[in-house]
């Protein structure tokens, strides 16, 4: 296969396979807790830092990091005010953050393959970029196995959930950190704006397969990693962009779950007796 035939290619498929298992790991839980508009939040509202950091040199990842830290702590002081509430809050912020990015990246000085800020890179995947897109998913995915039993318990309990020491306002603060761990890992390969298909897409097809919360994730974390093999062979075969074709490969795969499973979806029965097993256990 082509795929395999360099070292770039090399690198670029263990990096999307990667991160396609661990964003789909992650997404399972996000569509749990209907938070797929922070995900987008999230992913839109870092590209201030992205351009900045091409703008100055620095690494993407180091901009990346800085334009989520910066956005959240926006959307925390914003969201203070209640007369506002935090949807509205984090609507102003992403919109704000990205229009800036937008003005940021007309500027003349801006380099001029900044495109890949918002579409990915995926074959420009150096060794240090792929050590540290790694590195971030690894530590994702670690957490995920290391808190699955809280975070069980605040999506499919949350009134209980007190009762065994769990509080869920902090197992969703947790998870939104992960997110965007994620999200600064994905950004450089796949792009500002095709990341979120790589989080949402798998896990959705996966909880439409899935009885219990275990499988789906199992599920999507396959279904990512296969979306990111398919999307890379049909990019080095058809000469199509990298990040865009995983992304359409992704979806795709949401289709087929959804053509062959098109009553599944609500497995809210299955998850709480999943629940039930994982805390016994």
């Amino acid at each position: 296969m082509d795929v395999l035939s360099s070292g770039l290619l090399q690198r670029a498929l263990l990096e999307v396979v990667i991160l396609g298992a661990t964003c789909g790991a992650l997404g399972v839980w996000l569509l749990h807790l209907r938070h797929t508009y922070a995900a987008e939040s999230l992913a839109h509202a870092m590209l201030p830092g992205l351009v900045l950091a091409a703008l100055v040199g620095a690494p993407l990842l180091l901009g990346a990091a800085g334009g989520v830290l910066a956005a959240a702590a926006l959307i925390a002081f914003a969201a203070r005010d209640t007369r506002v509430g935090p949807e509205v809050a984090v609507g102003v912020v992403v919109t704000t953050a990205f229009g800036l990015g937008a003005v940021l990246a007309l500027a003349p000085d801006v380099p001029a393959r900044l495109g890949e800020l918002l579409f990915g890179d995926l074959l420009g995947t150096s060794t240090s970029d792929l050590v540290a897109a790694c590195v971030l998913a690894g530590g994702v995915g670690l957490a995920l196995c290391a808190g699955h039993r809280p975070l069980a318990a605040a999506v499919f309990d949350p009134l209980a959930a007190p009762s065994l020491g769990v509080r869920p306002a902090r197992v969703e603060l947790a998870l939104l950190a992960l997110l965007a761990l994620a999200v600064v890992a994905a950004v450089q390969g796949l792009g500002n704006l095709l990341v979120l298909a790589l989080i949402v897409a798998p896990a959705a097809a996966a909880i439409r397969l899935g009885r219990t919360v275990g499988r789906q994730i199992a599920l999507a974390a396959g279904l990512g990693a296969l979306a990111g093999l398919l999307g890379l062979v049909a990019s080095a075969e058809l000469d199509l962009a990298a990040g865009a074709s995983v992304a359409l490969a992704a979806v795709a795969l949401w289709v087929l779950a959804a053509l062959l499973a098109p009553g599944s979806g609500d497995t809210s029965g299955a998850a709480r007796r999943s629940l039930v097993q994982t805390l016994g256990g």
